[in-house]
């Protein structure tokens, strides 16, 4: 099979499908080859926080935390329904870093922008406010400030759905094996891994987007590379509800990291991250260094001990980021930087943060202008992502007209729908009027309709696929669950 396309883009995480975004915007063919799922790896392993860093600003990374607190603006117009504002306290340790140097970096971080519709940041005594109580006593003082939250497997759900709307082809489960580039085009095999067939693709412009896996793929490309990066994982507990109410804590450590305690679908606690360098083997497992790691970090803030034995789900993450000998890993700026080779028009990404993926990609196909003389300027400031246009970006009334407009949907579905479909839940629903409608329950409220739309919507392909990164129920399914769901997608393919 031969196709002519202007980009092919190797990655399907969140730079990848953002480029893809971007690029399809603007009127270029696409491809974007992926050979597992959708944010399979790193994209889906993040702390899911759309933030500026707070913690950059002690490293004087002023241009990253100010780029990260407008798109951090800008995503929550962009997706209303994924996307939502969420307190984080920060309990002072005097022991750690001083009161006026906390003040400072809050005073920043509330500062550099001048659009934010997050509240500011103030200063709170613990001992009189319920956001202290679960706290140890001797934490007297701390800081309340906002980022926001997100589903990150989702954000780059929307951004192939987006693509996907302007042209472009999304091929999951697809490998790239080789590139050769002659007469000014790249040849490009692919293979299919469902059916190992070796697919032959043409394309004016090569991107390489495989985050940790940057360094394996430009060999592929060029055999004689010098491309250098340091891999970072990051791990996280899943754990069962530490305490009540929507708000975070943000804990400091003596090596200078920071663990973030977040709420998690609706029951559960999420803690993260470590920071740990990770050699080339890509063990994506959390290891029991970094358990305790995370586990002595919250006993000695909270009163609740936490053991091993609570943990009900871990997952780990590898970033690829900028080459960095002097500095500690947690020290090296997140930021994003390309590598581009204009005779052999081969463009690179390495590093770059969930928060700012969207600048990331505007940038990434602004440095094709060579290639595309015509090029049309970057839409996605000014475009809803799939499913964000919503009336006012008011979720609240969003989600309030919808239960009513569904009312025979039990409400904790019909919230989970319009937080993970936004508008499209419609699209979810369409021609739908019971519970009967729906099909099949495979338990928690996972039923054959969202299961067939998934698949037929959203790439979709396993259980997996369906239960952790589309949803996040399998935090709920038992063994049994996900055998009777792995039965019913057995016999559909």
């Amino acid at each position: 099979m031969n196709s002519e396309l202007d980009i092919l883009i190797i990655g399907g995480g969140i730079n990848g499908m953002g480029i893809a975004a971007d690029a399809a915007g603007r009127g270029l063919s696409v491809l974007v080859c992926e050979k597992n799922d959708i944010a399979s790896a790193t994209s889906s392993a993040s702390s899911k926080l759309i933030h500026g860093g707070l913690r950059y600003l002690e490293h004087y990374d002023f241009r990253l935390v100010r780029r990260a607190l407008l798109e951090r603006e800008n995503l929550l117009r962009l997706a209303p329904h994924l996307i939502s504002p969420l307190e984080f306290i920060l309990p002072y340790e005097k022991n750690l870093r001083p009161g006026w140097l906390i003040r400072i970096g809050l005073f920043l971080y509330d500062h550099l922008t001048f659009n934010s519709s997050l509240p500011s940041s103030k200063k709170i005594n613990l001992k009189n406010d319920a956001r202290g109580d679960a706290l140890n006593s001797t934490f007297e003082t701390g800081f309340s400030y906002f980022d926001c939250r997100t589903d990150d497997a989702r954000l780059v759900i929307l951004n192939a759905l987006s693509a996907k709307e302007n042209g472009a082809t999304i091929l999951t489960r697809t490998e790239f094996i080789s590139a050769r580039y002659e007469n000014k085009k790249w040849m490009v095999i692919l293979k299919d891994n469902k059916t190992q067939e070796m697919q032959t693709y043409y394309s004016k412009v090569l991107v390489n987007a495989t985050g940790p896996w940057v360094m394996d793929t430009q060999k592929k490309v060029i055999s004689q590379t010098k491309l250098l990066v340091n891999l970072v994982k990051g791990s996280h507990i899943v754990i069962p509800k530490l305490y009540e109410g929507d708000f975070a804590y943000i804990l400091q450590n003596k090596d200078k990291r920071v663990v973030f305690i977040i709420p998690y679908e609706n029951n559960f606690t999420l803690i993260g991250t470590t920071d740990v360098a990770s050699s080339e083997n890509f063990d994506m497992k959390i290891s029991l260094d970094e358990e305790k790691y995370l586990l002595d970090t919250i006993n000695f803030y909270l009163k609740k001990l936490i053991t091993r034995t609570d943990i009900v789900w871990s997952f780990s993450g590898i970033r690829s980021l900028q080459s960095d000998t002097e500095n500690k890993l947690s020290a090296i700026t997140r930021d994003y930087k390309f590598e581009l080779i204009d005779n052999m028009a081969l463009l690179t990404v390495i590093s770059g943060k969930l928060t700012t993926y969207r600048c990331l990609a505007q940038d990434a196909v602004d440095q094709l202008h060579k290639f595309f003389p015509n090029l049309n300027p970057s839409e996605t400031l000014h475009t809803q992502l799939p499913g964000g246009d919503i009336k006012n970006r008011n979720f609240r009334a969003f989600l309030k007209n919808f239960c009513e407009e569904y009312a025979w949907l039990p409400t904790d579905i019909a919230t989970r729908y319009a937080k993970n479909y936004g508008t499209r839940a419609k699209l979810l629903l369409q021609n739908k009027n019971s519970m009967n409608d729906l099909g099949e329950n495979f338990s928690h409220g996972l039923y054959e309709n969202e299961v067939r739309y998934l698949m037929q919507e959203e790439w979709a392909q396993t259980s997996e696929d369906i239960l952790w990164r589309r949803t996040k129920l399998g935090l709920y399914f038992t063994k049994n669950d996900t055998n009777k769901l792995d039965d019913w997608i057995a016999k559909q393919t």
